[in-house]
């Protein structure tokens, strides 16, 4: 069991490697991996029974990066649980590299499912439940989406069959930091209120109006393993890019890599302490 300055200082270390691997690899997406990490950094260090030597098992916890693009995100949690060498980073979408653009489980042990296509990681988080009730397994799927994501037809389709089957084992999370590629996600197609959404599906529902506070977020978690009957969200309110001043609340920095100057910059700005 961590401390929490233990887990913040590990979220602050992601947050480190997330502007690192991008800046390397010059392509990538910064913004929505910095806003989830507080998610991952719980999900992973306080919830998930992921070790090295269970890696590969299917006998263990499930997480679905659903918003795929988010990979550097999951490559550096991967890291900072010593799953992977923290050097590999520096692969990252590089031409033979298993740390690919879009995560592949295919390529990379500690990937539970391939994702990138917008929408299909929910829906293979509801099958992984699906599956662990039918074999009666004590194990908890996460998976966490974007709200742009949102805009897609499929996520409510998994978030019917969630609630029809009753998954309470499964928790997903919501990343609402509001922005997306194209800007504002509710100019772009407007999914909220997301909340209210899943409510009406038939899930549980659990509203964070701070998803960087790490606190909040572990509470949510546990909070969640007490709900029977019923898959449960928690819809996280965030800043995309959090942690590096330049890029928060910024859709530019969606899917920009940063110069070497600015990583510098970003990772100085880290080094004085995770915001």
């Amino acid at each position: 069991m961590y401390q929490i300055e233990d887990l913040k200082g590990k979220a602050n270390n992601i947050r480190k490697n997330i502007v690192k691997t991008v800046t390397e690899a010059k392509s990538g997406h910064p913004g929505g991996s910095l806003s989830s990490v507080e998610i991952a950094t719980a999900i992973y260090f306080t919830q998930m029974d992921i070790t090295k030597d269970n890696v590969a098992s299917t006998n263990r916890d499930r997480f679905v990066l659903s918003k795929g693009h988010a990979s550097p995100l999951l490559y550096s949690v991967l890291a900072e649980k010593g799953l992977i060498e923290e050097e590999e980073l520096s692969t990252f979408r590089k031409i033979n590299s298993r740390l690919q653009g879009h995560p592949s489980m295919r390529k990379l042990p500690g990937v539970d499912m391939s994702t990138g296509s917008l929408g299909q990681g929910i829906s293979c988080a509801v099958g992984m439940a699906i599956a662990n009730k039918y074999n009666k397994e004590d194990h908890r799927i996460y998976t966490i989406l974007g709200d742009g994501e949102c805009q897609e037809g499929q996520v409510w389709e998994a978030a019917m069959a969630a609630a029809h089957y009753k998954l309470d084992n499964l928790l997903a999370f919501v990343d609402h930091n509001g922005l997306q590629i194209d800007g504002n996600v509710t100019d772009v197609m407007n999914p909220t209120p997301i909340d209210e959404k899943f409510k009406a599906f038939g899930w549980n529902v659990i509203v964070l109006e701070n998803g960087n506070d790490l606190e909040s977020v572990i509470a949510a978690c546990e909070e969640a393993k007490t709900v029977k009957g019923k898959p449960t969200v928690v819809v996280a309110h965030t800043v995309k890019g959090k942690g590096v001043s330049f890029m928060e609340n910024k859709a530019g920095w969606h899917g920009t890599a940063p110069s070497a100057e600015q990583c510098a910059e970003a990772i100085a700005e880290l080094e004085g302490g995770c915001k």
